[in-house]
């Protein structure tokens, strides 16, 4: 046991019982058992600020203990440890009979977590698209501002690579039916859609803007540099930051993605959109739809706010 003196929790006899069997029938060492010790101690304190107490731990409890951790900075292997020892306390006590059901079954370990790539607020890449399609208007707007606010639209309408998109020629444009051929990773090809603003600020560039930049040369790509050769990765990494310090292409991508699940989009049609070959990749936005779809119950399911013994009043 540990020499330190120890959180007043509930459920201590639960505890030091375990303990008591990790060192007489397991054989653990004592540093050992002391490291399990804490572990269930910090697991303890957490659960009984949220109201609750060890013996009474759902699934949901422990999944919220671990993404505390996760948000402290704990690093993935002391998590795991952690989730090891959660799993042979639940396992002892539901042999002991002390609980009905473990609540680590089916909880997934740290280790198979996927981290959500960032995105940006849909407000945030409004203003973006706002600063640079305004740019775009002045009267005095040349072929690199009509560019730059074709580019950001591509990025995030169509939720495309920064290379899919220093890569795109003019025979890869299909605008009349909305939509254009991107070679993705291993050069594969997939048709991509987009929506009205993104259509109308490539034509846009196309009609007013390219040929400014192209000057004599013949370069096959749609997005040019002022020397009209073809942009660099880059040069677009650095376009992003100036429209938004905290965005990138890559994070235009996934906020493209992140807000279609939001709205509604299953992942099949996002996988297809942004070119995954393994539905696997595209399942880090799983939990965005699985929080819409908690909202939606929320607001719209007749018992979702009401409390025990509360009477739910008929809609008119």
């Amino acid at each position: 046991m540990s020499g330190a003196s120890s959180p007043i929790v509930n459920n201590p006899e639960a505890i030091r019982d375990y303990l008591t069997y990790l060192r007489v029938e397991k054989g653990l060492r004592p540093l050992t058992c002391e490291a399990y010790e804490r572990d269930l101690l910090q697991l303890a304190e957490f659960l009984e600020q949220k109201g609750g107490n060890l013996l009474r731990a759902q699934q949901t409890d422990l999944a919220g203990f671990l993404q505390h951790l996760q948000a402290h900075q704990v690093e993935m292997r002391s998590r795991a440890r952690k989730l090891s020892c959660l799993r042979g306390f639940y396992r002892w006590l539901l042999l002991d009979k002390t609980i009905a059901h473990d609540p680590t079954e089916n909880l997934e370990s740290p280790s198979g977590w996927k981290v959500l790539p960032k995105s940006l607020a849909e407000s945030e890449v409004t203003a973006m698209l706002e600063q640079a399609n305004q740019a775009a208007r002045h009267p005095e707007a040349g072929g690199a501002a009509l560019r730059d606010a074709a580019m950001l639209e591509l990025l995030y309408g169509g939720g495309i690579r920064v290379s899919e998109l220093v890569g795109l020629r003019v025979e890869d444009l299909s605008l009349e039916q909305g939509q254009i051929l991107v070679r993705g990773k291993g050069d594969k090809e997939r048709v991509v859609p987009l929506g009205r603003a993104a259509v109308e600020a490539v034509e846009k560039y196309l009609r007013l803007g390219r040929a400014e930049l192209q000057r004599k040369r013949r370069a096959p790509e749609i997005f040019l540099s002022a020397r009209g050769t073809a942009l660099t990765r880059q040069s677009v990494w650095q376009l992003v930051k100036r429209s938004n310090a905290q965005a990138s292409p890559h994070m235009l991508r996934h906020s493209c993605a992140t807000h279609m699940v939001e709205h509604g989009a299953d992942l099949r049609t996002v996988q297809t959109l942004l070119g995954h070959a393994d539905i696997a990749t595209t399942q880090v936005y799983t939990h965005l739809a699985l929080g819409r779809l908690k909202a939606v119950h929320r607001e719209h399911h007749p018992r979702s706010q009401q409390r025990t013994g509360q009477a739910v009043e008929p809609r008119p």
